[in-house]
């Protein structure tokens, strides 16, 4: 049985834990609302741009052309795969983009989102990662898929230009010939009790298409100027990038949630604990007086 030091030691280190652990679920919480207004105030601009972009490629599509003909001609792919003849249909390389946090004591935050791109990679043959967050930086290390670049600083300090840039570099490099396809894998923020992974493809751009083959959207609500082309032509490349940043920020989101659950759960466990401690204490203090007493009682008589 520990002496009533080591209980009154166990004691007091919970209690600074739970210091700790309180401090961060508030830091937590608190960043969490930020990350939840910003990406809910994002979804809906993205979806009317999306709208307005199906509307665009609607009223392009009366050529005769399919919603994959017209993104291919927009973005120069049906040029550049002139050009290439038939190595065009045979890139070798996979990019994925898997997005993570930068720090731990998430709860299973970092682990889901790593398993998921390690039971990918697989799959997908030749592969290059792009690792956004140190956790997911180290894990790829490990694996022998070493990232490009550092990108860890978009997790913690997330802005539209840097992300700009990164979009365009895997636009550039998918032109180019040198990605046969984009993967981005990241956890999507459900509620703050839910986060689940999704992988989806980046690239190519995928657009929303009926069982005819024919856009879904009605471009009937726009009036449309120039042209629909050239709308198309500046919407399509802030689509993409808007996707791999509404990603970023999705993330943030689900790790300042999981974050907050985690430090709650561990504070509600170190206060059972604490109470746990607290009485057992009690009872070998009390058990201790109790035998004094005894002691003195039979020494007097």
């Amino acid at each position: 049985m520990a002496t009533l030091r080591e209980t009154k030691d166990r004691i007091a280190s919970v209690r600074s834990t739970l210091k700790i652990t309180s401090a961060m679920k508030l830091v937590a919480s608190s960043k969490l609302r930020k990350a939840q207004n910003a990406i809910e105030a994002l979804r809906p601009y993205e979806a009317e741009l999306q709208k307005i972009l199906q509307a665009s490629m609607s009223a392009a599509s009366r050529r005769q052309e399919s919603a994959p003909d017209i993104v291919s001609r927009l973005l120069g792919l049906q040029d550049e795969s002139s050009e290439r003849g038939e190595e065009s249909c045979s890139r070798p390389i996979v990019a994925v983009v898997a997005i993570s946090s930068n720090t731990s004591l998430c709860g299973g935050f970092n682990a889901n989102v790593i398993r998921q791109v390690t039971a990918l990679l697989p799959e997908l043959g030749e592969t290059e990662v792009f690792s956004l967050g140190r956790k997911m930086a180290d894990a790829m290390k490990k694996a022998g898929y070493e990232s490009p670049a550092n990108y860890n600083g978009l997790v913690d300090h997330t802005s539209y230009a840097d992300v700009q840039g990164l979009a365009e570099r895997l636009v550039k490099a998918y032109l180019d010939g040198r990605y046969s396809k984009v993967i981005l894998v990241h956890n999507h923020f459900v509620s703050t009790s839910r986060q689940t992974v999704v992988a989806q493809t980046y690239l190519p751009f995928e657009v929303s298409v009926t069982a005819s083959g024919a856009l879904s959207a009605d471009s009937g609500y726009y009036l449309m100027e120039p042209d629909a082309d050239t709308i198309v032509q500046t919407l399509l490349p802030k689509v993409v990038t808007l996707k791999l940043y509404a990603a970023l920020l999705d993330s943030i989101a689900a790790e300042h949630a999981a974050r907050t659950v985690a430090m709650q759960v561990a504070t509600d466990n170190g206060e059972e604990l604490l109470e746990q401690l607290t009485l057992e204490y009690n009872k070998e203090r009390q058990r201790k007086i109790t035998g004094e007493i005894l002691e003195l009682e039979g020494g007097s008589q």
